[in-house]
């Protein structure tokens, strides 16, 4: 059953040649919704034209389909044919003389995620063409094989070669059979990144229009939608609130902080957010994303937005929590125009000690006694009606000296916030949030209550494997027969590679990655040694460059020079990553050793607090691809006492034991 049409103008091929233009024209314009500027009806008439004249005289029974949405992506393909059970995907460059690389990207990636996210589409052959009007010879390229999942590489043609291209691939992959008409009818259920999440949510989409919907992942609307409620119950009837929000890495903590955020970001809406970080790359990144993609969208409607002023917008409802908290103290009796304040990553809050040392050397504020949970809460608590904190908590992600972890914000609310309502997860109990008697504690509390929908259990960045964080935990537990064991139950969709070589790792991220399909390399902030092979963590690569740049820029990822580490990376993703090991973290037959690299040798740390805090940095590198992975374990030098194969060979042969597959060329 179709809930809801997903194009501007469908309908057979039969009736499509058989309707005039005005008509066909006449709909796609009346489903547009926005006024149509001239230059998008020219396009229109003209992919009408070359279209007709592709399949006049045909006896081909299919559908056609204008304008296809891909919400993940805030576009729409310009034409989808369903041709004997052959799925074409046509983007249209008209007046174009010859075919660009971002075009070829363009048309791959709206075959990709049909292909990745798209129901019906998933057991089809997909043949992405990009078809340039402009070109009046008739070119000589041909449909390539496929891909395993099905996929072809773009095609090439012009308006008169596009018919022997539809032709040749329909004799080569049609089946003859009519069943084009259950494509339309396919759930589509995507996975975004966080950055095309927050895009698409920015741009007005329900967030149930850029998530899966299927059981298994643990429906990110549901989550939404409680915390959701919490802020209306909080509203109604003038209380307070604190709201826990849980869930494994990449399980889309952020995207339900930036659904409630990017609803109300007028200072004028009674249920004003604000979406806060103390992650600089991450806050830097979304910010410069969302500016930018709202400049592309008021030119598509031939508007006129300078990125300055579409950059200001932005920063109102996406901060940095540190500078949240410095205007909370210069303005130390008034409540923030928000009423909702969204923190996340919140594990990574600041203690007590660290809070004071800052505010001590950095603000000369002598004999501060809060921790920054305590203080962000006193805040919020400053409104005299009502006012709502959700905390997004992962766990296992503390990765800097002087995080307080989850705990201290459980007990800062039992401590000096009595009145306050507490929702938290049924799984902050588990002892990777480290709460422990907090949560015991928490339990007394008279305003507790516990709710099962606030944690998200199902990772949504690894789309073609649910269960790498379980893996990755595995790995890092040293339970490598377990690790093995569910290894072996994503591997083939999912795959991750193990090497010893720096350039053999680049080129199986190249061959793998199609369209824009991003990849990059990764390191711990620890990796010191790692010079020789060109990576220097000690030179700190811009995340926005990094993570947003298109492939032609030298500072992106795609260019394989710079390496980022766990905080560039904490919060982000990529659809590859090769992640080099460096002698800071060694196994040995039983357990991991933990190392710094401090004048021109390693130091062994002992502190457990240091211990756990490296140990996470590899679980964030661990967990940041979407789609597959390369390890890199360097064979070391044997005339390097800073780089001895003895810091690497039983890393390397424990990833091997764990069933991770071993590449050399």
């Amino acid at each position: 059953m179709i809930t809801m049409k997903r194009y501007l103008y469908g309908d057979s091929l039969e009736k499509f040649l058989a309707s005039s233009d005005e008509q066909i024209l006449g709909s796609l314009t009346k489903a547009n919704g926005y006024d149509l500027a001239a230059t998008q009806r020219d396009a229109w008439l003209e992919q009408i034209a070359i279209l007709r004249r592709t399949f006049c005289d045909s006896p081909l029974v299919g559908h056609v389909y204008f304008e296809y949405s891909i919400p993940r992506l805030g576009r729409r393909i310009d034409v989808v044919l369903v041709l004997n059970d052959v799925v074409f995907v046509l983007e249209f460059k008209v007046g174009a003389k010859s075919f660009h690389r971002a075009a070829v990207d363009q048309v791959w990636d709206y075959g990709l995620d049909l292909k990745n996210f798209h129901e019906t589409s998933h057991n089809k052959i997909l043949i992405p063409i990009l078809i340039a009007s402009g070109v009046t010879a008739a070119t000589q390229e041909l449909v390539e094989p496929p891909h395993e999942d099905g996929l072809t590489p773009p095609c090439l043609a012009g308006p008169e070669s596009l018919r022997n291209v539809v032709f040749d691939a329909l004799e080569r992959f049609g089946n003859q059979t009519d069943e084009n008409h259950d494509w339309e009818s396919g759930r589509y259920s995507p996975t975004p990144t966080i950055v095309e999440a927050a895009q698409a949510l920015y741009a007005g989409h329900n967030v149930k229009d850029i998530t899966r919907s299927d059981a298994e992942a643990a429906n990110l609307a549901i989550t939404a939608n409680r915390v959701h409620d919490v802020i209306v119950k909080a509203r109604n009837h003038n209380r307070k609130a604190i709201c826990f929000v849980t869930g494994v890495p990449g399980a889309g903590k952020t995207l339900v902080g930036l659904d409630v955020a990017t609803k109300h970001t007028s200072k004028e809406d009674e249920l004003h957010s604000v979406y806060l970080s103390g992650n600089g790359p991450l806050v830097a990144v979304l910010r410069e994303a969302l500016a930018a993609d709202k400049v592309q969208r008021e030119r598509t409607f031939g508007r006129k937005l300078k990125l300055g002023v579409a950059r200001s917008e932005v920063q109102m409802f996406i901060q940095n929590v540190h500078h949240f908290r410095d205007d909370c103290i210069a303005d130390s009796d008034q409540p923030p125009l928000e009423r909702v304040a969204i923190f996340d990553e919140a594990q990574r809050a600041w203690t007590l000690e660290q809070t004071t040392r800052f505010m001590q050397q950095k603000k000369g504020l002598a004999g501060f006694a809060q921790s920054e949970p305590e203080f962000l809460i006193s805040c919020m608590d400053r409104h005299s009606d009502w006012s709502v904190v959700v905390c997004l908590v992962g766990g296992g992600q503390e990765i800097n000296t002087g995080e307080a972890g989850i705990q201290e914000w459980i007990d800062a609310v039992n401590r000096s916030f009595p009145h306050w309502d507490v929702y938290i997860s049924s799984q902050l109990m588990d002892s990777e949030y480290g709460t422990g008697a907090a949560i015991q504690a928490a339990k007394q509390h008279a305003r507790l209550q516990i709710i099962d929908d606030l944690h998200l259990a199902v990772s949504m960045r690894s789309f073609r494997a649910e269960h790498v964080s379980q893996f990755v935990k595995f790995l890092l537990d040293g339970d490598v027969d377990n690790a093995a064991c569910t290894y072996r139950q994503f591997g083939d969709k999912y795959p991750i590679a193990l090497t010893r070589n720096t350039e053999v790792a680049k080129e199986w991220l190249r061959d793998r990655a199609r369209g824009t399909e991003r990849f990059g390399l990764l390191a711990s902030s620890n990796a010191f040694r790692l010079k020789p092979h060109a990576m220097d963590v000690r030179v700190k690569t811009d995340p926005v460059h990094w993570f947003l740049k298109p492939k032609e820029d030298v500072r992106s990822s795609y260019y394989l020079e710079d390496v980022a580490t766990e905080f560039q990376v904490q919060g982000l993703e990529l659809d590859w990553t090769c992640v080099t090991w460096d002698g800071d973290l060694r196994r040995t037959p039983d357990c991991w050793n933990h190392f710094s690299f401090s004048g021109s040798q390693w130091k062994r740390v002992r502190k457990e607090e240091r211990q756990r805090y490296l140990l996470n940095a590899y679980r964030v590198l661990l967990t940041r691809a979407r789609q597959g992975m390369v390890i890199v374990v360097p064979e070391g030098s044997p005339t390097d006492p800073t780089r001895s194969p003895k810091f690497y060979d039983p890393t390397f042969e424990y990833f091997e034991a764990a069933g991770l597959d071993v590449i050399d060329s």
